[in-house]
């Protein structure tokens, strides 16, 4: 028999340890026994119990870019943040489309599709041309340009003002709408039809709010509307379709569309044949910068008793916008 390296231990100091050991035991406690341990034999001096060999240390096999990747993925999916998995599934669903096969599946579904030109055409002229929404296909000028889509259905809970006006017993005072709606209210009063007279009187309002937005966001007219304040849900809605900067002025472009907007529903109020001569004075522009935006909306123009009038000719027809031509700095 090999002989030991090391002497065994006393037989007074193992009892003790030993009944020590049991005592903490019975206590639950787990007590921390520095004991000896033989290379030799691969057992523990006091109990006799025999080791397991060393575990061999694997090789970590190199993974390639590509299960590296999986394996990221993996980990973020289950551990990552609800903005990471959204990240990955988006991810996926990209690298799922680049496929041959989504994409031969995609060309199929693109056959079957018919592309409405006149669609198409409606939505190139509303950005181009920065007009309010419209029907090409309008068989009466009602229909040429889409009302509800000019004022939208919540807001008409906030254009009420001159209809509940109306309906007072005082005659109310009108005095600091433009000259535009002071013009029209005898005409409002005469409607019999109640619910005539409260769409006019809401279209009226619109037109008050857009011509009060005009002035706030320019120079001209800052003065007169500078205390003037509108309804939350329109000069959000104002600010937002406009593109109102920083400085609180809007673009060239944009003070085109919301003209474009206020001239559209004095068509409507006017049955569409408008005297233009008091809008002129209420967005402080002149006649003859007035007249070509209405041409711009498809309007031609009639003479009455040497007064001129707007009107809305159906089927709708634009002039087509000519494009400035670049001058050719090279050419000599």
């Amino acid at each position: 028999m090999r002989e030991r390296l090391w002497p065994r231990p006393e037989t007074p100091r193992l009892i003790c340890l030993v009944s020590l050991i049991r005592n903490l035991r019975h206590l639950r406690l787990c007590p921390l026994v520095v004991i000896r341990y033989s290379d030799w034999n691969q057992e523990l001096k006091v109990w006799n119990i025999r080791m397991p060999p060393p575990t061999p240390i694997k090789m970590v096999e190199e993974m390639t870019a590509e299960q590296l990747a999986e394996k990221k993925r993996n980990t973020d999916v289950a551990l990552g943040t609800k903005k990471s998995k959204k990240m990955h599934d988006k991810l996926a669903d990209m690298k799922r489309d680049e496929e041959p096969e989504a994409k031969k599946n995609l060309d199929e579904k693109m056959k079957n599709v018919e592309v409405k030109e006149t669609a198409l055409a409606n939505t190139e002229a509303h950005v181009t041309r920065h007009i309010p929404p419209y029907n090409s296909s309008a068989t009466t000028p009602q229909e040429a340009y889409v009302l509800d889509k000019i004022i939208l259905a919540e807001e008409w809970n906030y254009l009420q003002d001159i209809y509940y006006s109306l309906q007072k017993e005082v005659a109310a005072d009108f005095s600091l709408y433009p000259s535009f709606i002071r013009n029209r209210i005898n005409r409002l009063k005469k409607i019999e039809d109640d619910s005539e007279k409260k769409k006019l009187s809401c279209i009226l309002s619109f037109i008050n709010y857009l011509v009060k937005f005009k002035d706030q966001h320019s120079m001209d007219g800052i003065s007169s509307s500078k205390f003037e304040k509108l309804p939350y849900t329109l000069y959000h809605r104002f600010t937002t379709m406009f593109d109102v900067t920083e400085s609180r002025r809007l673009p060239p472009e944009k003070m085109n569309l919301l003209i474009s907007y206020v001239l559209v529903l004095t068509l409507f109020s006017d049955d569409f044949r408008t005297d233009y001569r008091d809008i002129v004075k209420d967005l402080r522009m002149s006649t003859l910068t007035l007249r070509p935006i209405f041409e711009h909306l498809g309007c031609k123009f009639i003479s009455s008793q040497k007064v001129s009038y707007a009107t809305l000719p159906i089927p709708l027809t634009f002039s087509q916008i000519k494009k400035r031509k670049r001058k050719n700095k090279n050419k000599l």
